[in-house]
């Protein structure tokens, strides 16, 4: 049987193993500030990707406003950074930069255009998740955007 091209770089990156915790399937409620009264469901994924290399997450909300989405959590070990590469069905694709420390990972992308960021607080021994995000349209003010919890399923 012929190996797989590329098959001994198929491992765990030591540089994303904080992020082990994410792994798994979570159930999501959440509130969006353009939504008012409306409590948003949802799905997330979190798994490792080419052996460990990069971790992928999946994403969907039963709502219409809400585009299901894909992303791919990855380092680069010189610089000590770490950022996420996101997709959605609406063809949207954004890169995002990121940190992690102690409890919270965060990821922020600033373009004058539409600015993000998110914090992520993971608590319950990491079964259980919240995050809040904003957002700034053309330099504005930063405004409040979507707010998740995540509680585990698997």
């Amino acid at each position: 049987m012929e190996e797989q091209i590329g098959s001994k770089a198929l491992r765990p990156n030591p540089a994303l193993e904080p992020l082990k915790v994410l792994v798994g399937q979570w159930q999501t409620t959440g509130s969006h500030p353009y939504l008012p009264g409306i409590i948003l469901h949802g799905r997330t994924t979190f798994d490792w990707l080419a052996g460990g290399a990069f971790l992928i997450m999946h994403t969907e909300i039963d709502h219409p406003s809400f585009p299901d989405g894909v992303a791919i959590f990855g380092s680069d070990d010189v610089a000590k950074t770490y950022f996420q590469l996101s997709f959605d069905e609406r063809g949207i694709s954004r890169k995002y930069d990121m940190t992690m420390t102690g409890n919270q990972l965060k990821w922020w992308r600033d373009e004058p255009s539409f600015s993000q960021r998110v914090t992520m607080t993971i608590e319950d021994n990491g079964n259980k998740m919240e995050t809040q995000g904003e957002m700034s349209r053309e330099g504005a003010a930063w405004e409040k955007d979507l707010a998740l919890t995540y509680v585990r399923v698997r």
